[in-house]
C-alpha cells in the first residue's frame, strides 16, 4: 500500500507539507484509518529497526539522536531480573513556553502517535507502554486510546507544566514517583530506566514518524526533505510573527522560507532563536541557513524541539535574552550547585547587561562575568539544564556583542528602529 500524499511528489522548493497531519484536524480513529489504512504492529516489527536506520529518522524532541539506535539499545539490553519488562514511553511534555508542536500533533493525530508507540513496543519486545503529556493534549490521548481495541494496555500520565518536565530522566521519575525532577545520569535509560527496566523514550512526534515508516518504509520517508535531513519536521514559529503557529516542513527547509510560510517578513527580523530556550541565536544575515543539524552546527545551534522564536528590529535582543535566562534560572530543579547558585548568578549578570551601566564596573566586566558564569555551570549539573542555559548565554554574548556595548553606553540599538 502507498500513501496518497503530496509529500512524496512535491518539489523541495515547497516548504509546507502534510504527512503527520494528513488525516485532517481532530482526526478520530475512523478518519485515521480512512487516511492511512489499517496497521499491524506485530507484522511491522521484524523489519522496523532496519527501516528506521535506512530512513535516517532522528529524534524530534531535542537531542536529535538516531531513532533506530535508541530502539536497538533497548531491544538488546539485558533484563536486570527475570521479571523485568521492557518499557516504551511516548513523551509529549512541552516545557518550552513557546512550543506547541506536540500539543498540535496529539490533538489532531493521536492515532498516528499510538501507531508508532505500538510499533516501537513490538520491535523492542516491550510490554509496558506509556503516553506522557501536558494538559492540552491529555483529553485527545484519552479519547484516542478509548477508541482502539489495541489501546487498552497504554497508560496515560499527566505531565506538569514546568520547563524540565519533558527531560528524559524527569519523565521517568514523574511516572515512577509523581515528581518530574531530573535524576543524576547514572546509566542509560535503555539499560535502567523506569523502575530499573530497559526503557525506550521517544518524543511523540518521533513516534508518529515511526508509525508512518512502519507502514510505508524508509524510501517513502526519504522522499521528503534532503539526503542529510530526510523526512519532515513540525516547527513552532512564534515571537514577532503575524500569528504563532505550527507548520510541518520539509527537512532542510531554510529558516527564512519557514518564516515566510508563517506569514512573516524576514527582512524585518533581526534575529531568530533556533531550537528553543536551550538553543542559539542566528542573525538576520544567517536566516538563509537550513533548519537541519548539519547546517546549524557552525552556529552552535540545532533544530532541537522545533522552535523558531523571531525578533523584529524594534525588540531589544539583550532584554529578551535576560528575560529568558531569568526564567530558566527560576525553572531549575534546585538539586545541584550549578542550578541553585550558578543560574541565578548568570541571570543577575544578564540583568546587569540589559540595564547597561553598572556603577563601579569596568568596561567589559559584565560580559566577562557572564562568560565566566556560563563556563562555571557547563557540564557540572545533575542534568543538562545548566548546559543548555550556558549555551544560550554564550550565543547571545557572541551575536549581540554590539547591542551589549550600546547598553553599556546607555543606548539601545533597537530603539532607533
Amino acid at each position: 500500500m502507498t500513501i496518497e500524499t503530496t509529500a512524496a511528489r512535491e518539489p523541495e522548493t515547497r516548504v509546507i507539507v502534510s504527512r503527520l497531519l494528513a488525516a485532517g484536524p481532530d482526526a478520530d480513529f475512523a478518519r485515521h484509518l480512512a487516511r492511512f489504512g489499517a496497521f499491524d504492529p506485530a507484522a511491522a516489527a521484524p523489519r522496523l529497526l532496519a527501516e528506521l536506520e535506512a530512513s535516517g529518522l532522528t529524534g524530534r524532541g531535542g537531542a536529535g539522536f538516531a531513532a533506530w539506535r535508541k530502539c536497538a539499545a533497548t531491544a538488546d539490553a539485558r533484563d536486570s531480573s527475570p521479571r523485568a519488562r521492557r518499557v516504551v514511553i511516548g513523551n509529549g511534555a512541552e516545557g518550552e513556553p513557546f512550543s506547541r508542536k506536540d500539543e498540535t500533533l496529539l490533538r489532531n493525530a493521536p492515532h498516528l502517535v499510538i501507531d508508532g508507540l505500538l510499533a516501537a513496543a513490538a520491535a523492542v519486545g516491550a510490554s509496558e507502554l506509556y503516553l506522557y503529556a501536558g494538559e492540552p493534549g491529555l483529553s485527545a490521548i484519552h479519547g484516542a486510546v478509548a477508541e482502539r481495541a489495541d489501546g487498552a494496555g497504554i497508560r496515560v500520565t499527566a505531565a506538569a507544566d514546568t520547563f524540565l518536565s519533558g527531560q528524559a530522566s524527569a519523565v521517568v521519575n514523574a511516572i515512577a514517583t509523581g515528581r518530574p525532577l531530573p535524576r543524576d545520569p547514572v546509566g542509560r535509560l535503555s539499560e535502567s530506566g523506569l523502575r530499573g527496566r530497559p526503557t525506550l523514550l521517544h518524543n511523540v512526534e518521533t513516534l508518529a514518524h515511526i508509525g508512518l515508516i512502519a507502514r510505508y518504509g524508509a524510501d517513502w520517508f526519504r522522499a521528503a526533505g534532503t539526503a542529510a535531513d530526510p523526512g519532515t519536521r513540525l516547527v513552532t514559529v512564534a515571537g514577532d510573527v503575524p500569528r504563532a503557529q505550527v507548520l510541518e516542513v520539509h527537512g532542510g527547509a531554510r529558516i527564512d522560507a519557514v518564516l515566510e510560510a508563517a506569514g512573516a517578513d524576514p527582512s524585518r527580523i533581526s534575529a531568530v532563536l533556533v531550537g528553543g530556550y536551550h538553543g542559539a541565536w542566528l542573525t538576520a544575515d544567517q536566516l538563509g541557513t537550513a533548519l537541519s543539524p548539519e547546517a546549524l552546527t557552525p552556529y552552535g545551534a540545532h533544530p532541537g524541539a522545533g522552535i523558531l522564536l523571531a525578533l523584529d528590529r524594534t525588540r531589544c535582543a539583550v532584554q529578551t535574552t535576560a528575560e529568558i535566562i531569568d526564567y530558566l534560572a527560576g525553572q531549575s530543579a534546585r538539586q545541584c550547585g550549578p542550578c541553585l547558585f550558578g543560574l541565578p548568578a548568570l541571570a543577575a549578570s544578564w540583568r546587569d547587561l540589559a540595564a547597561g551601566a553598572v556603577p563601579g564596573a569596568a568596561p567589559g566586566e559584565a560580559p566577562h562575568r557572564a562568560w565566566t558564569l556560563a563556563d562555571a555551570v557547563d557540564g557540572r549539573g545533575a542534568c543538562a539544564h545548566p548546559d543548555g542555559t550556558a549555551r544560550l548565554s554564550r550565543s547571545a554574548l557572541r551575536v549581540f556583542a554590539a547591542d551589549i556595548e550600546q547598553h553599556r553606553n546607555g543606548r539601545c540599538l533597537r530603539a532607533a528602529h
